[in-house]
């Protein structure tokens, strides 16, 4: 799609031109409007065999749309589970920490517990951008309303309103090493750094997830070390797809609830299963996707 608008005709005379295959022009009309040419782009971008986005022969805009919709349905079910993980984990950090330093209870404040420069960041975030954290947080406003000479409100409190990414980073600011060791072993870590490394994997798949990237093709800035659970660790030597991030996924879910890692199996077969009938979302799957748990 170039830098002018164009009608949802001219783009289907666009798509036929370069080889895509259009039985139905109706349906396909309503997949654009619904979903829109260019963030279709995405998903038949990979199948484009040349600069000039021409497509391979044979596929069609239903194969795009179930590609589409392959990712869509990932993403929800992903992002269901992984907050199932940042609850958990917000949890087992408040609670820890809080409990070993209770004369603290703004340890994420005190550079004695958390490091200096993390403790710069929190600052910035409670009371930068207008004060934008602490006015626009009801529990937090309600809080300094009541305690009116509190410069923050108590960890139990504050990090709630923290998302997933700045809860990994307060824990990975922690100077204590071994309080980070005693979270990271309810999740069966004996080793801080894959530990650390898996968390943040899990982060980068929930950003994903909730920001509408595009996940079937994602791959980790780092290779995901080495998963504690037998069950759940990586058959091939790819460290990075998407089936690796699953596997994390599943591995840590499992620490939390065995009822919810079945559940996660089961729809994940379920999407797969769907998917595979579809020969070209099937060389997907194992191909780019990597998946290989049954």
């Amino acid at each position: 799609m170039g830098k002018v608008a164009t009608s949802i005709t001219e783009q289907l005379d666009l798509l036929s031109k370069r080889g895509m295959v259009i039985k139905e022009r109706e349906k396909a009309s309503e997949y654009l409007l619904d979903i829109g040419y260019y963030r279709m782009g995405f998903y038949w971008h990979y199948f484009e065999i040349d600069g000039n986005h021409n497509f391979k022969g044979g596929i069609d805009i239903e194969t795009v749309r179930e590609l589409y919709y392959l990712d869509f349905d990932l993403k929800y079910l992903l992002a269901k589970y992984i907050y199932r993980i940042e609850v958990h984990f917000r949890s087992q950090l408040v609670r820890i920490v809080s409990n070993m330093h209770k004369e603290s209870p703004t340890w994420f404040m005190d550079s004695n517990i958390v490091n200096s420069a993390m403790v710069k960041v929190v600052k910035t975030l409670y009371y930068g951008n207008d004060e934008y954290f602490k006015k626009n947080n009801l529990v937090i406003k309600k809080h300094h309303d009541k305690y009116i000479n509190d410069m923050y409100a108590p960890a139990w409190k504050t990090l709630e309103f923290f998302t997933f990414g700045q809860i990994n980073k307060l824990f990975r600011n922690l100077v204590d090493n071994n309080l980070k060791l005693e979270i990271a072993s309810i999740y069966g870590y004996r080793n801080l750094r894959a530990f650390e490394n898996h968390i943040s994997a899990i982060v980068h798949i929930r950003n994903i997830c909730s920001h509408n990237g595009i996940l079937f093709d994602f791959n980790q800035p780092k290779g995901i070390m080495k998963i504690p659970n037998r069950n759940f660790r990586l058959k091939s030597r790819n460290q990075t797809n998407l089936n690796a991030s699953i596997r994390l996924i599943l591995s840590v879910l499992n620490n939390i609830s065995v009822n919810r890692t079945t559940e996660l199996k089961d729809a994940l077969k379920s999407i797969m299963d769907t998917a595979r009938k579809n020969v070209e979302l099937e060389k997907i799957i194992f191909r780019k996707i990597g998946y290989d748990i049954f």
